[in-house]
């Protein structure tokens, strides 16, 4: 599965828990398509933010669900409590199988970072030679990686999971102590950068 879809909602002061409800409550309905893959809220960064992250196998059956949602006029049952809705497309990077469902959390990091307009070629490119030696048991595993085909373009979307706050910091440091991370290259290519910590629903997939 490559083709993705990420809707992020902003709700109202502590509402997030009804929110996620009505989500789980929708994505039961047959008419619904997609796979759900993770739902989250915001605990650091953007805050008041529902994060739901669904995968597709093909493009046109991404666009068949994104126009029900937008004519079913309520949607997945937030509306009552959102302020905003952004939806975005992404396609998984070519060099990834896919996203395992699992317990691996319950922190997880999704960062989302602007490139250069020349630079989302080069990028793939160095996170292909980068993400193995940085995968592997002794550092932290990569849930997905993504690079956007809608909105503001060309930007690349990843998502970390953590158990502990305080093991992120220690994997991140000792990544970039040991010259595993970033990807060589990669910082040359970038404009702009922004980090949210997501805690995930108790439906959510991805955990």
């Amino acid at each position: 599965m490559k083709h993705f879809e990420l809707i992020t909602f902003t709700v109202r002061v502590a509402t997030h828990g009804k929110a996620m409800a009505c989500i789980q409550e929708a994505l039961h309905a047959d008419e619904v398509g997609g796979q759900l893959f993770g739902c989250w809220y915001s605990e650091l960064g953007s805050l008041n933010q529902v994060a739901v992250l669904r995968g597709f196998d093909s493009v046109e059956a991404r666009q068949v669900e994104r126009e029900r949602l937008l004519l079913a006029g309520d949607p997945l049952g937030v509306e009552g409590f959102m302020t905003d809705m952004r939806v975005e497309d992404y396609s998984l990077f070519p060099f990834l199988d896919g996203i395992t469902p699992g317990d691996f959390g319950p922190f997880y990091e999704l960062r989302v970072y602007d490139v250069r307009p020349s630079g989302l070629k080069s990028t793939l490119d160095g996170w292909a030679d980068a993400v193995p030696p940085r995968t592997t048991d002794a550092y932290s595993p990569l849930t997905a990686a993504f690079y956007a085909t809608n909105g503001k373009t060309p930007r690349i979307m990843h998502l970390w999971p953590y158990r502990t706050l305080e093991e992120r910091l220690e994997i991140r440091t000792r990544t970039v102590t040991d010259g595993v991370w970033p990807p060589k290259g990669g910082p040359a290519q970038l404009l702009d950068m922004q980090s949210t910590i997501y805690l995930p629903a108790e439906f959510s997939p991805l955990k």
